[in-house]
């Protein structure tokens, strides 16, 4: 059976996880990217980083954004919710205050849902930055959408 998530089941499975799908729009095609990211949902935003490139320069274009993130176990037992919303960037002081928050809550993440330790940032990263600082940005949730399906 398939069913609408209702609001709770939705920003449950946000923030419960850390990978998600980006999609973005670049010279009138969509794109889809995944990206690590976490749910800040006093502030209804997701944070997120990245290297200057493709992705960073079709947002910067066109902020309208959506990040799908999935729990699947099989073809009849998955949850899935869309998160339609605007790309920020950040500088600064804003932008490393975001990169902790960010690091601080995926670590808790991955320690309490995997049950492993991590010490720095590039161990749950696919990116390691040596010499280029990460673009820091977020983006400002304007709607999550969200269904599932389970077997009877």
């Amino acid at each position: 059976m398939i069913k609408t998530l209702n609001k709770s089941e939705r920003l449950i499975l946000l923030e419960s996880n850390y990978i998600g799908n980006l999609s973005y729009i670049y010279r009138n095609r969509p794109f889809i990217a995944p990206i690590t990211y976490f749910y800040n949902k006093a502030n209804n935003e997701v944070i997120g980083y990245s290297a200057e490139g493709h992705k960073i320069s079709a947002m910067r274009k066109n902020s309208n954004v959506c990040l799908n993130v999935s729990d699947v176990d099989s073809v009849n037992d998955w949850k899935s919710v869309s998160v339609q919303g605007v790309y920020e960037e950040l500088e600064g002081s804003a932008a490393k205050a975001k990169l902790h928050e960010f690091s601080l809550g995926v670590k808790d993440l991955i320690i309490n849902k995997e049950h492993r330790e991590l010490d720095f940032i590039s161990q749950f990263s696919s990116k390691i930055y040596k010499d280029d600082i990460p673009i820091i940005f977020i983006i400002k949730v304007e709607e999550i959408t969200g269904r599932m399906r389970k077997s009877q």
